[in-house]
């Protein structure tokens, strides 16, 4: 190894220490060893050293000279030192715990009196050197803030996607979701303006029919039936009326059996708030009022065709799991019913309604308890025959007929076919619900399909994760509208306090420019800069208020502004505190 040897000029020297054409440096020839299999022995321009130094004493002459150098900056008066030894990356290392981010007040040592070491905690290397865990310059015990981007991604995930693979609406709500919610909106504040329905029925108004034909059907109530969705007066929310026509009630006691149904409080039924009597249709007829589930379809107009031209006809065959879906959730509407000492009386595809995928609820619960009032069974009979019905139901469901029942031989020998022998047999134990064979109830029935439960279950706390990560998108949007309202009750205010320039000064004039760094920036061509990522991010670090600061320039570029996110905020909160504060009236 050659090395450079440095040109002495003496004091005394007539060339003088300042000529320009003096060389730094001495080159002489440099004869390579004989045995150099590497170069050309010829001359060179390696330099030759001064003085021939070994390896061994060149190394231990650095030392010396860094020892030297680094005791010039320690304190005369320090009574301790560190021991600081170089190793081969250029690191520090000391007898105590080294960290980078305390400020010694011992006496220094000579990288202390340089200057205390300063890691970015924001750096890779800083974040891989402590093991994954950054801290705040200054602090300890506080890990490394967030990127104040606030829509952090809560599970479950159904793919790993890296950071420049999301988009925009991965922020929000699901576009299926959304567009499910804003149709069901939709049909909730639907009006029928040219209707010959009357404007008021006791304390409803603006109805509108939901019946998907206009044909009297009289067949599960005994009386025709109409449904239509309506508006309380009383409280503003929306009901679905249930209109049996041409009923006279002859006893008062059959209308009172409809409070016991207020406590029955069920996911899988419809709730029945209140019954009464009206001659608003014209005639005498009986109505019901229940909750209104905006876009629900029956069972029958889902899978059996019903209110189509193809009625019975070319209907898909509903998987098993489906039909275990719904057994349980009938299964649990009923367990709620029986519980009260009341009976549904009324299993039917047409009066049950599908909210939902696969979710189902119970509906005209109520109606034959007051229809059937005299009529004497008791309601040890009436649950059983729930039962049955509930039997029927499925079996009807897992034909795709609705006539399926008039032959029972040969729908049993269909279900048989199409599903497992569990659902079988326990179709089959519901079908022989009135049987006095031995006890049957629905808490029998419920523990016989126990397992079908744990899986109906697991389904539903699936579907609460994902509900749950859906609205963690939304969670902040609530509080950055509130931010964005304040900044346009102080921007660009035309007067206040009979002052027109009350916007354009002092704190409110850089609150104006800052609007126009989160939402008017443009590119190098001058177009405008449409970034959601960016908006978002300001405003979140304007509501946390962080030191991290922002220069913002007039639109003129005649003022300049280097301030916190803290400043910002505070400035904001003052100036929307003075908008609050009571008038000055002047006499």
């Amino acid at each position: 190894m050659a090395t450079l040897k440095s040109q002495n000029v003496s004091h005394g020297s007539p060339a003088g220490s300042l000529n320009a054409h003096a060389p730094d440096f001495n080159p002489q020839s440099y004869h390579l060893p004989p045995d150099s299999p590497s170069m050309h022995r010829t001359k060179s321009f390696y330099f030759e050293p001064a003085r021939d130094i070994s390896p061994t004493e060149l190394a231990q002459e650095f030392e010396f000279k860094r020892r030297t150098a680094s005791d010039c900056f320690l304190d005369a008066n320090s009574t301790s030192q560190a021991s600081l030894q170089g190793n081969g990356n250029g690191s520090l290392a000391s007898t105590g715990t080294f960290d980078p981010f305390v400020t010694a007040t011992a006496p220094l040592s000579a990288a202390a009196a340089v200057g205390a070491v300063q890691a970015n905690p924001y750096s890779p290397e800083t974040t891989a050197a402590l093991g994954g865990a950054a801290f705040f310059a200054g602090q300890t015990g506080f890990q490394q803030p967030v990127q104040y981007h606030l829509y952090a991604p809560i599970g479950p995930h159904s793919q790993n996607t890296l950071g420049y693979q999301r988009n925009v609406h991965d922020l929000f709500l699901p576009n299926d979701a959304r567009e499910e919610l804003q149709k069901k909106a939709a049909a909730t504040l639907q009006a029928l303006p040219n209707t010959h329905l009357p404007t008021q029925v006791d304390y409803f108004h603006s109805l509108v029919p939901l019946d998907l034909n206009n044909q009297k059907n009289a067949t599960v109530f005994g009386y025709p039936s109409w449904v239509y969705k309506a508006q309380s007066s009383k409280d503003g929310n929306f009901y679905a009326l249930r209109r049996l026509e041409g009923f006279r009630l002859t006893n008062e006691k059959a209308i009172r059996s409809v409070q016991a149904w207020k406590r029955v409080c069920n996911g899988s039924v419809v709730t029945v708030h209140d019954a009464f009597t009206s001659r608003s249709f014209q005639d005498s007829s009986l109505l019901f009022v229940t909750d209104y589930h905006p876009l629900s379809k029956t069972l029958a107009e889902q899978h059996l065709g019903a209110g189509t031209r193809f009625q019975g006809r070319h209907n898909a065959h509903i998987p098993e799991q489906v039909l275990w879906g719904y057994m349980t959730q009938i299964a649990n509407a009923l367990k709620a019913i029986h519980s009260n000492g009341l009976a549904a009386r009324v299993i039917d595809p047409s009066k049950i309604l599908l909210t939902a995928k696969n979710r189902i609820r119970l509906n005209a619960c109520a109606i034959m308890d007051v229809v059937q009032f005299d009529a004497q069974r008791s309601v040890t009979d009436l649950q059983h025959q729930d039962l049955v019905g509930f039997g029927q139901l499925i079996m009807t469901l897992g034909a795709n007929s609705p006539s399926v029942m008039h032959n029972p031989a040969k729908a049993m020998e269909h279900f048989t076919r199409a599903y497992s022998p569990q659902l079988k047999n326990s179709v089959f134990w519901l079908l022989n619900g009135m049987q006095k064979d031995q006890e049957r109830n629905i808490d029998i029935f419920i523990t016989g399909i126990s397992s079908q439960l744990m899986s109906t279950f697991d389904s539903a706390l699936h579907l609460d994760d994902q509900l749950t990560s859906d609205l963690s998108r939304e969670l902040e949007n609530g509080r950055l509208v509130r931010l964005m309202t304040k900044l346009n009750f102080v921007n660009e205010r035309p007067e206040y306090e009979h002052d027109r320039q009350w916007s354009e000064n002092g704190e409110r004039y850089f609150l104006k420019i800052f609007r126009d760094y989160v939402f008017h920036q443009v590119d190098a061509q001058g177009d405008p800069v449409v970034d959601l990522g960016h908006v978002l991010t300001c405003l979140n670090k304007l509501d946390a208020g962080t030191d991290e600061k922002v220069t913002l320039v007039s639109r003129d570029e005649q003022s300049c502004f280097v301030v916190s996110y803290k400043e910002i905020k505070k400035a904001l909160e003052s100036s929307f505190q003075a908008l609050l504060k009571p008038p000055r009236r002047f006499h």
